[in-house]
């Protein structure tokens, strides 16, 4: 039996092996059936092909047909996906939002009240404290919220400083202490922002905060406030 053309099998696995599936998918089959009517020439008359062996052949050029469908129905699937998120984003547009972050804004950004800011611990804890900087490092509020169990939680500040006087305008940042019993419990912090418009990217929809913080996606909201 003569040998079938290295660079017809070359082609073939080169293919196969492809990320493309749907570009490459009609040159796979043609590869396929190179391959298979070279194997039909070349056989030996005495020991020619079994049938399984040529339903084998033809299962795979059937199996990169199913793949190019599969391929084509995912890519629907995802330009639908990308088009809900799309609309997801738009409607948040005005809306406040709690988003990864430890910033506090006190002051006339905010009608002299203090933005509301968030948690999310990994586990309930017995004991949490939220501890309030200025933007000289400073401590001016430490808030003991007592128990506080797993996932988001959001919180606001009075806008007063633990001499009982309020705080001035401008932006400070907290830190989170929390413990059960005597271990510390892992937590995310978050802080306000407002969405003012929605930029589309090559990795999706991004949620405009208004230059003050960098744009963010749908993913990384935690609360709609």
């Amino acid at each position: 039996m003569s040998t079938i053309d290295a660079s017809v099998l070359n082609r073939v696995n080169q293919t196969a092996n492809s990320s493309q599936v749907a570009s490459d998918s009609q040159e796979m089959r043609d590869n396929f059936m190179t391959l298979l009517v070279t194997q039909l020439r070349n056989q030996d008359p005495l020991n020619p092909m079994e049938n399984n062996e040529m339903t084998s052949q033809l299962a795979q050029i059937n199996t990169v047909s199913g793949i190019e469908s599969l391929n084509e129905t995912m890519q629907t699937i995802n330009g639908q996906m990308e088009t809900a998120k799309s609309m997801q984003a738009s409607a948040l547009i005005g809306r406040a939002v709690l988003v990864p972050g430890e910033r506090i804004l006190v002051g006339n950004e905010v009608d002299g009240s203090a933005t509301p800011f968030g948690i999310e611990l990994n586990a309930p804890a017995e004991s949490v404290k939220i501890n309030i900087y200025n933007a000289s490092g400073m401590l001016v509020r430490r808030m003991d919220m007592g128990e506080v169990g797993s996932g988001p939680q959001s919180f606001t500040w009075d806008g007063k400083m633990d001499d009982g006087t309020s705080a001035p305008a401008g932006s400070y940042n907290f830190t989170v202490e929390a413990t059960n019993g005597d271990e510390p419990v892992t937590s995310e912090r978050f802080n306000y922002a407002q969405v003012i418009a929605v930029s589309m990217t090559e990795e999706g929809p991004r949620l405009d905060l208004g230059g003050i913080l960098e744009p963010v996606r749908l993913e990384d909201i935690r609360q709609i406030i």
